[in-house]
Parts: structure tokens; sequence; C-alpha cells
């Protein structure tokens, strides 16, 4: 295993879900392109663009091999937030049934997918929002009941975010391929955890981020098929980059990192998730003593990297800031400044209070074995403090 750019031992950090430490392999391929090769891709009059072109090249090529993809399915974003803008939007827009039409996610996806489907919501379009099983789970036979003849675009995750399930992606694609359904996969959380096939997922448009498999923040990439293609309608103008689906200046150094991140994922991925699997089962079996523990999400359909767990503790403690020794979250980092318990929890059939008792603990590429024996006796600790003051 590589070593990380150097993180603080305390807190032990425990909240690779939120974002991960970029990679040392990472930061020094990106290095020369910060100081040395530091041309715009899209200058093709000299050698500092063209440099810098055949850089991003070779790394949309990385990256494309991650996910199964061509080369050219790829384009760059800043992010998955506007990855997910720019393809539930941008496919409803090309492809809408008259002057609108019908969009079916899942109560637990990202808000940057839910809060995108509520703005097309506002423009005219209706959306179904599927609820999932109290396992975390939705089912080709969900989506199916729920497909109309106007539907037009279908979104689910490949890998909850809190929870950290794994969606029937593959079931859901075929289903949405035979009813002519443009399908969108929010794969931020999968892309470096789980091998990604997006032939065989039969996706149409798929999101991924760079910082949550090690590599800089402000880059992302979506997928959009292009054999049978998928129209998507630009929301960046000015200058036509990205197949005219997304101007702007490419970052060549970010860029240049996320396809170094991609190349790493794919060699070490197996390794990675064997390694963190046996870290997750000694976490669980450390937690397990603590009475009323309850484990959210199914443990069978879910990557090694997450466990998400709430501990009833009585109103007014709130044990994820308790946590001093150990970086964790309650839940997602995009929404965690909320008062409101989750959405994800809610959602699969969990009580306000247990949903705000809830601890995400996500594991990673740097995690060691004393990190994990540290947070068990720091949560069993915290636990027993906070029930001693009720």
């Amino acid at each position: 295993m590589s070593a990380a750019i150097p993180v603080s031992k305390l807190p032990v950090y425990l909240d690779y879900a939120a974002t991960t430490p970029v990679d040392r392999r990472v930061a020094e391929r990106m290095i020369p392109f910060l100081t040395e090769v530091f041309g715009n891709p899209a200058s093709s009059t000299h050698a500092f663009g063209w440099s810098a072109r055949e850089a991003v090249e070779q790394s949309r090529a990385q990256v494309a091999r991650l996910i199964g993809a061509q080369p050219g399915e790829i384009i760059w974003t800043s992010g998955a937030t506007e990855g997910n803008n720019l393809a539930i939007k941008g496919a409803a827009h090309a492809n809408r049934r008259g002057t609108t039409g019908h969009l079916i996610t899942v109560a637990t996806e990202h808000k940057a997918v839910l809060d995108t489907v509520r703005d097309l919501e506002r423009e005219g379009f209706t959306a179904t929002v599927l609820a999932p099983g109290p396992d975390g789970l939705v089912s080709a036979a969900d989506v199916a009941s729920a497909i109309r003849a106007d539907t037009v675009l279908v979104s689910v995750m490949l890998v909850n975010n809190e929870i950290g399930v794994i969606q029937p992606i593959a079931q859901i694609g075929e289903l949405c391929r035979a009813r002519g359904v443009i399908f969108h996969c929010d794969a931020v959380q999968g892309a470096g955890k789980v091998a990604i096939d997006v032939e065989a997922l039969q996706v149409d448009l798929l999101t991924i981020t760079a910082h949550k498999m090690y590599g800089p923040k402000g880059i992302g990439a979506l997928y959009v098929r292009q054999r049978p293609r998928v129209a998507v309608e630009a929301q960046i103008h000015g200058g036509g980059h990205e197949r005219g689906m997304r101007s702007g200046t490419l970052p060549a150094h970010q860029i240049v990192g996320f396809g170094e991140a991609a190349r790493i994922a794919a060699l070490d991925m197996m390794d990675d998730n064997a390694r963190i699997g046996a870290l997750r089962h000694r976490l669980l079996e450390g937690l397990l003593s603590i009475d009323g523990l309850v484990v959210n999400g199914s443990l069978e359909s879910r990557v090694p990297h997450n466990l998400n767990v709430s501990i009833a503790l009585g109103e007014g403690a709130s044990l994820a800031m308790s946590l001093e020794r150990i970086a964790v979250s309650a839940g997602s980092a995009c929404t965690s400044a909320a008062a409101e318990p989750s959405h994800v929890l809610r959602a699969i059939g969990l009580s306000d209070d247990l949903a705000h008792h809830s601890l995400r603990i996500s594991i990673g590429r740097y995690t060691e074995p004393a990190d994990i024996e540290v947070a068990i006796e720091a949560i069993k600790s915290a636990v027993a403090f906070a029930r001693a003051a009720h």
C-alpha cells in the first residue's frame, strides 16, 4: 500500500465517504501540470496547448477504462453535483415528451439528484420518488411499476452515500433499455470501490468524481452513451467544449490527477476491498456489544467501506459531535449542517430519534487496524458517557 500525503492520526480519519486524501502518486503526477505543462488544452497553435491536450486525452482514456466506456463518451465536469445536474436536466430537456415529461428516482438519492428533480418539477415535469425497503434497496419491479408512457428518465444511484448499499443497477438498466427510457446512475460512491462496466449495467448516463477515489477535488466526469446516442442539452454555454455539452477551460492538472486516480483504482481495487472488508468486519464485531445498536441498510448488498449505525441515546445527546478522537459523520457531508435528521435514514423507516443518533463510519485506503480499535473504544466510551448523563 502506497503512503498517503500525511494525515494526523488523532483524530483518526474515518469519513472517506465525504472525501479522500489525495494519493501521493496522484499528487506527484499533477505537479508538472501546475508549473511546466501549463498550457490551455484548447490552444491548438503551439506545443504548450498540444502537451496539455495530450495529457487530458490520456486521462480521458484512463477514466473511461475504469468504467468500461469509450474515451469519447467521457465529458469532464467540475464534480458530482454538476455531473448529476447535466445528466438529469440535460437529458430531460433534450428528450422531453411534448412540453414536459415524467421522471423516476429514489427517496434515498443524493440531494444533487433529488433537488435537481424538484427543480424540473417546478418547470412542469412530473416525478415519482420511489420508497426503498427497510434494507435501503429498490428493485427493477419497483421501477417497472412506476414507468409511464411519458417517462423520460430514471435516476438510481449505484452505491448510497450514507448507508453504502448497492442497488441492482444491471436489472434496472435492462428494464429501462427494453422500455426505451433513459437511465442515469450516480456512481460517485461506487467508482473505485466496485467494478463498473457501463455496457453490462446498460446505463445511458453515469456520474463519477475524483475526490471520492483519492484524486483532487473540483473535477468529475459524466459518461454519455454514444451508441445508441443519448441527447444531452448543455447547461453551461460558452465555447462548445466537450462535444458541446460543457463549455469552459479544462483544468489539465486536475484531469491528470483524475486519470492517475482511475489508473490506480483499477489496479488496487481488489486488494483494497479485501483489506477494508476485514477492517469493517472487525469494527462491526467490536460495536455489536453496544446495547440497542442498529445497523442501517443491507449488510449483504453493500460496499465494504461503509458502516452506518444508530444508537438510541435519549433526547439532546449528539454522538457524532462528542467523538473527538475520530472523524466520522452523522450523514452526508453535503447536508450535515442541516438540523433535520438524514432523509436517507427516514426513507428506510428509522424514527427521528434513531436517525438523529446515527454514525456513518467510512473506511479507506489508509485506514489501519489500530484506527479501528481507537474507533471502537471511542464510540463505546461516548455511548456510556451519554447514557450515564441521562
